[in-house]
């Protein structure tokens, strides 16, 4: 079992980086990434639990980038996780949360919600640098302001709605050049989620490759049969190869399992081949 892709506190997941390598262990997972957005502040603790239950543990990393005024990610895998250049970005990147966090929630004390800012820097305490719209939707759910999260944002915090702020983020060649940089592969995160036409869709992954990204999740999640089949067919066509993560943030919402993608189509090349020590699945 394989999983490039999964979330701990050190960013908006549930579980501490250990507590991620042990359920992915139970899962029956042997190789995996801890990929936090835009920090990798988790990955010591996670390759010293790894190495007690048999997992190989790669390093990895979810960085933010802005491409065509939206938002998409880019997961690094396979790379010096102390490289200066990777840490200057990540930390360029993790600066600008506060300031948009700010900004958000005056907009929400316009709409009569006061205390935002203050509650979500609570909930966020345990790393305030990596608060984000998660904890803004936490926030306003403890309140009662809203019956869920995924309201918080239809409501208030997604694109276009009364609290959102859009934020810059990383440069999509930027972040691939810092990947690459540090000795890593730069990958596509979860394509089948971007609200994009089919033409933006060819645009982005030409721009990605011209950049020196060299792959793309083919399965993310839970995300369907057909959803595998048409990345598969996808990374085909542009000359990439096939990452699979769960996304896993905590157990029983957003995310597949743990440490339990399901296997790649078979046209597929795993990007586990390429890596500095090839992985044999």
């Amino acid at each position: 079992m394989i999983d490039l892709h999964c979330h701990s506190t050190v960013s908006d997941g549930a579980l501490p980086p250990r507590e991620v390598v042990r359920l992915a262990a139970q899962n029956g997972c042997r190789l995996l990434a801890l990929t936090d957005h835009d920090h990798t502040g988790g990955i010591a603790e996670a390759r010293a639990e790894a190495v007690l239950h048999g997992i190989r543990l790669i390093s990895g990393v979810e960085i933010s980038v802005t491409w065509r005024g939206g938002t998409v990610h880019i997961v690094g895998l396979d790379f010096d996780e102390h490289d200066a250049a990777l840490q200057t970005l990540l930390a360029k990147v993790r600066g600008g949360r506060i300031e948009r966090l700010r900004q958000m929630s005056e907009k929400l004390a316009k709409k009569g919600i006061e205390g935002a800012f203050d509650g979500a820097m609570v909930l966020a305490a345990a790393n305030p640098e990596m608060v984000s719209r998660t904890h803004l939707a936490e926030f306003l759910l403890q309140q009662g302001i809203v019956r869920n999260k995924q309201q918080a944002f239809t409501k208030y915090l997604g694109e276009g709605k009364c609290a959102c702020v859009p934020h810059r983020w990383a440069d999509l060649e930027a972040a691939v050049n810092a990947i690459t940089g540090a000795g890593g592969i730069a990958v596509v995160a979860h394509p089948m989620r971007y609200d994009l036409s089919a033409t933006a869709r060819r645009a982005l992954l030409t721009e990605f490759r011209e950049a020196g990204g060299r792959a793309v999740e083919v399965h993310s999640g839970s995300c369907s049969l057909g959803d595998r089949l048409n990345y598969a067919l996808m990374a085909e066509r542009f000359d990439l190869w096939a990452s699979a993560g769960s996304d896993f943030h905590r157990e029983g919402a957003y995310g597949g399992i743990l440490g339990a993608c399901p296997e790649l189509p078979p046209l597929c090349e795993p990007v586990w081949a390429h890596f500095r020590e090839p992985f044999c699945h």
